[in-house]
């Protein structure tokens, strides 16, 4: 269970959406936190990955690697 305080503009917003397209409220907080996630699950993977690149192949090793 969560429960989140908005500003009354974001709310309002909020409601005109789920009143439009006949979804709920709950529905679009949670693909907005759904889509928030993966993305920062994305940047921090890709930060890890930057930080320890791990083994860098020159493009002759890949070749002779794969018979090239």
């Amino acid at each position: 269970m969560l429960a989140i305080r908005l500003d009354p503009e974001t709310e309002e917003r909020l409601a005109r959406l789920a009143e439009k397209t006949g979804r709920t409220k709950t529905f679009y907080a949670r693909e907005a936190i759904l889509e928030y996630l993966e993305d920062m699950e994305d940047y921090f993977l890709a930060v890890e990955t930057l930080q320890n690149p791990g083994r860098i192949y020159s493009s002759e090793e890949v070749k002779r690697e794969l018979g090239l």
